[in-house]
């Protein structure tokens, strides 16, 4: 029998939701004083979880089989952040502050990382979890959404100075916008396969689908569509396509038995979301910002005819060199602003804080020593995800499967043009995806006797 939750774990339970509502609000939680706000919202919540444990005396079984399935990837993520504090202690670093901001973050996420897989354990607490970033990637979409149609064009508490006309919610950056939610539609996605039932296809089950309980996990859907479009982020809108038709097309062929089913839930997020409702917000923009990119100038009889208007692919090659220089030790994490202006020629004449490729600014500044824990923990979060896709007896697992799948390499595809892994409010979500990844094949569910059998 379960144990009854007791007072502190309710008050955790509460307050790591919070905190992953909270974290887009302030920019991002790309400043200083809310990267500090994290790291001590962790900490503290870390001692209260451990403090909890010690008062139980015992640990539930579920909550044992989900922690015991996380501990590689937790110990993978300590992995790298050991090396970052051996890169601040040794003097590896040409950076030691950020290098130190880098290992406080780090270990926050670890201890986010903690919480969660040992928190969202049971059914019920994990789907609340998907539903909490539902909420806040719809509510993040809303006010990106309504900001860039009513002209106001505010942040949260200031007028915005950039991206005018581009949907950010209350990021700086439009695509970091979009890089949340790619990671909240995919949540919500997942959600939405895990709660449909066994039942044969019928279309009055389809229209219960889309107009029935389940309309307002659909309306939250295309509310983030609209706004991820609004962003007119190029990878951002391509990365959650491909994702979705990646993993949709493999979550199709594995359940042959439902696959109409099924596909029709896909196509109707396609068709309905996109090609008819994102018409009218901005689609068309979003498709002449892609057919217009230029990246190299076009030169006729010597001169130069159309200047190059996308500049990201020179970075990535004035950063190799950096690269080249300490390839094993790195140059120190968070050191890319400081190190980068000694490289870049005449041609790059703005402020590059970030390489605008996370591949590339973890290989720098981590080194292999420190980049290949991070490489491995994805990757293994990844394939649980997939193995919770593969399991067709239980819905719900391949549902949730589905959505950590897919928004993993969503943010994957993204990664290679962007910095959304620099952005404490996404890093952090995608560390909750990972620990979903692991959830969705190890949570418990309470076991209902129907007929002498047991549903999962």
């Amino acid at each position: 029998m379960p144990q009854p939750t007791s007072h502190l774990e309710r008050f955790l339970l509460v307050a790591t939701l919070i905190v992953l509502v909270f974290l887009p609000l302030p920019l991002g939680s790309n400043r200083d004083w809310s990267m500090g706000v994290f790291v001590l919202l962790m900490g503290g919540l870390g001692s209260i979880w451990a403090i909890s444990q010690l008062r139980s005396g015992s640990t539930q079984a579920s909550q044992l089989k989900s922690v015991r399935a996380g501990l590689p990837l937790l110990g993978l993520l300590l992995l790298t952040q050991a090396w970052v504090a051996i890169q601040w202690l040794a003097g590896l670093t040409v950076d030691n502050g950020a290098t130190f901001q880098y290992l406080m973050l780090g270990l926050a996420y670890s201890l986010l990382f903690l919480l969660v897989v040992s928190l969202f354990h049971t059914r019920k607490r994990l789907s609340l979890l998907l539903g909490t970033l539902v909420v806040s990637g719809a509510l993040q979409a809303f006010w990106g959404a309504f900001m860039t149609l009513s002209g106001v064009e505010w942040l949260l508490v200031g007028p915005k100075s950039t991206y005018i006309g581009d949907a950010t919610g209350t990021f700086v950056n439009r695509n970091h916008l979009a890089g949340y939610l790619e990671m909240t539609l995919a949540c919500g996605i997942g959600l939405l396969l895990a709660l449909r039932d066994n039942r044969p296809f019928s279309w009055v089950n389809l229209l219960e689908l889309l107009m029935g309980p389940k309309a307002r996990l659909r309306l939250a859907l295309v509310v983030m569509v609209i706004a991820l479009v609004m962003t007119h982020s190029r990878m951002g809108n391509t990365a959650f396509f491909v994702s979705l038709l990646l993993v949709g097309g493999l979550f199709v062929l594995l359940e042959k038995e439902h696959r109409l089913r099924n596909s029709l839930i896909l196509a109707s997020i396609i068709l309905i979301d996109v090609l008819v409702i994102s018409q009218y917000f901005g689609l068309e923009k979003l498709k002449d910002r892609l057919l217009s990119t230029q990246l190299n100038d076009v030169v006729v009889n010597g001169e130069v005819v159309q200047q190059a208007n996308e500049v990201r692919d020179d970075v990535f090659g004035y950063a190799i060199p950096l690269l080249q220089a300490r390839p094993l030790v790195g140059q120190g994490a968070g050191s890319f602003e400081a190190v980068f202006p000694q490289y870049p020629g005449e041609d790059i004449r703005l402020h590059f804080d970030h390489a605008h490729n996370d591949y590339l600014q973890f290989a720098i500044e981590f080194g292999v020593l420190g980049s290949l824990p991070l490489a491995a923990f994805i990757l293994l979060a990844l394939w649980h995800a997939l193995k919770a896709l593969w399991r067709r007896e239980s819905v719900y697992r391949s549902g949730v499967g589905f959505g950590a799948a897919m928004g993993i390499i969503a943010l994957l595809i993204h990664s290679s043009t962007d910095f959304n892994l620099q952005i404490p409010a996404n890093a952090a979500t995608l560390v909750v995806l990972c620990a979903i990844a692991v959830l969705a094949g190890s949570h418990s569910k309470p076991r209902v006797r129907k007929s002498r059998t047991v549903q999962d």
